[in-house]
């Protein structure tokens, strides 16, 4: 090697090492580059450039990554959970079906050793009956979800191999294992004693959330310790299982007819199903109709939605149903659709029906709809993804949203949720 060359070596090790020195975090080279996780609804390329930014001391990302892992955490101690442990199987008898009560259904009469339900039930729309949350399978499933979510995204963003063994324990238990896995079918949520031993309408048990598990499966499906070449093709094939049944069951074709959440609820569920499973054609057929099928018929001119507003619970409703429209948005980008810009007959769009909830949620005016239980950070995150959708008006919002419990996460997961559960 000749004089200069070796100089010229010496002066690119000694300006590596002072870039590492100065920064005081590993360089971009220091690190391999984190692999783009295969997501349904979250960007995973944006996970992989924010994870970048972290790796590279982003100060901006240290508060949401605190709160990130402190739910990680406390999930660590909990679990895992399974349908075959509820006090009493759902009708047939069968352990392994999911079972859930509708919720806004109560008994008329006392229970008794010979009406130990208290039948009939009658609904009051809005109202939760205590009694869902003991003996059937929501609770746990929910957590299932939640916790799987966050730790694979905490898993994903740390390196930390006991957030991801923590969330393929959950996923294994639930989905997986022989003894204690679910059947791929909702034959039997939100069950009305005495009346139904399933309804159609239990499909949103699962639509309002399992797009987290589809989107965990493909960080997890990165590289993670603990979730092995048999976890990932066992969970592909329950998850086609699901599919399948969705798309063809009596219930999934009732439940995709419904013209209120239910039915955009739906169609997000199928489109990330046929993503994940690589039924890409579906996917992208789902996403396109939901413009005529969902956004021309439950969205109003100027931005309202009619349905949900009828409810005793119309801001959580109106909030609730936009998680369905932005979470189908994203999927579609990963299809070449851009539901985000589609107009309706009479203009009605994604951004207006944003546009429509900016001023109680940024507590300029007061929601003047039925409301039994008003939260203003229950839209915050579907205006997060209307400012990322290139929305103006959201954009102004941002800084005036109210944090949800827990910390607003969008910088680690911009997709939205149900910030105000009424599992509680």
């Amino acid at each position: 090697m000749s004089a200069r060359s070796r100089l010229a070596a010496l002066l690119a090790a000694a300006t590596a090492f002072a870039a590492v020195a100065i920064a005081g975090v590993p360089t971009a080279s220091a690190h391999a580059a984190p692999k783009v996780p295969a997501t349904a609804v979250l960007d995973g390329a944006r996970l992989q450039q924010t994870r970048i930014r972290f790796d590279h001391g982003d100060a901006r990302l240290r508060g949401a990554l605190k709160d990130l892992t402190a739910r990680a955490d406390a999930w660590l101690g909990q679990g895992p959970w399974t349908v075959v442990d509820k006090p009493r199987p759902a009708p047939g008898g069968d352990v392994h079906e999911y079972l859930s009560q509708a919720p806004y259904w109560w008994p008329t009469r006392p229970k008794t050793a010979d009406n130990p339900w208290g039948c009939p039930y009658v609904q009051r729309d809005g109202q939760r009956n205590p009694d869902v949350d003991s003996g059937t399978d929501r609770q746990d499933v929910e957590k299932v979800f939640d916790s799987s979510y966050d730790l694979s995204l905490a898993w994903y963003y740390t390196g930390k191999k006991q957030y991801a063994q923590k969330a393929a324990q959950v996923l294994r238990t639930w989905f997986l294992d022989p003894a204690t896995r679910m059947n791929p079918d909702l034959d039997h949520g939100q069950f009305i004693p005495c009346k139904y031993d399933g309804r159609a309408i239990g499909i949103i048990d699962f639509s309002q959330s399992f797009t987290s598990v589809l989107d965990a499966i493909a960080l997890l499906d990165t590289g993670a310790p603990g979730w092995s070449g048999a976890d990932r093709t066992a969970m592909h094939d329950w998850n086609v299982a699901f599919r399948n049944w969705l798309a063809g069951s009596a219930f999934g074709k009732e439940e995709g007819a419904a013209q209120n959440n239910h039915g955009t609820f739906y169609d997000m569920q199928l489109a990330a199903l046929a993503y994940a499973t690589g039924d890409k054609d579906l996917a992208r057929r789902t996403v396109l109709a939901a413009r005529t099928a969902r956004i021309d018929t439950q969205i109003a001119g100027d931005g309202s939605q009619p349905q949900e507003l009828a409810r005793t619970r119309s801001w959580h409703y109106s909030t609730f149903d936009l998680v369905a429209y932005t979470r189908l948005a994203a999927i579609g980008r990963h299809v070449g659709v851009d539901l985000w810009s589609y107009r309706g007959p009479d203009g009605q769009s994604l951004f207006q029906a944003v546009d429509y909830l900016l001023p109680a949620a940024t507590g300029a005016a007061t929601w003047t709809h039925p409301e039994l239980e008003f939260h203003r950070y229950a839209a915050t995150d579907v205006v997060h993804a209307a400012a990322d959708a290139g929305d103006p008006r959201a954009r102004q919002a941002v800084h005036l949203l109210e944090p949800p419990p827990g910390g607003d996460l969008w910088a680690l997961r911009p997709a939205a949720e149900q910030l105000d559960s009424i599992a509680g």
